[in-house]
């Protein structure tokens, strides 16, 4: 196993942004009630609680996301990656949400969007390991 990539550039230079395949949404889910099969992510929050669930499994309403995985193994003490990707597609006027994981961030964008913001983030990851 290989250790996490704490430099910032490193981290960029190294994201090789893969999108996923399916469509996604955020959602709020009564606590007491089975999670959709394929649910990828869960947080807490004052409000209730929030998924990230297969789009098939959201209500009326729910806009349509795709993931978009950054393969570096990036430590959770990384500075920069977040940042960046954000900032980059931010210019582009892409909506990025950001969920880190153990392993890798994930960055889900607006299913429209998704192909733009790949080859932005693969331009950025170019750049950074010039």
């Amino acid at each position: 196993m290989t250790s996490p990539v704490t430099e910032t550039k490193a981290m960029i230079a190294g994201m090789r942004p893969a999108l996923q395949p399916g469509e996604y949404a955020f959602v709020v889910w009564p606590s007491d009630a089975e999670w959709p099969k394929g649910t990828r992510a869960s947080c807490i929050e004052a409000e209730g609680l929030s998924l990230i669930v297969p789009f098939e499994a959201a209500q009326t309403g729910a806009v349509p996301m795709r993931c978009i995985t950054l393969q570096v193994h990036s430590s959770l003490e990384g500075v920069g990656l977040t940042a960046a990707v954000s900032s980059a597609l931010a210019q582009a006027g892409i909506p990025a949400n950001m969920v880190a994981g153990y392993h890798h961030d994930h960055v889900y964008v607006p299913s429209d969007q998704a192909d733009k913001a790949v080859a932005i983030l693969t331009e950025l990851q170019r750049g950074a390991a010039e």
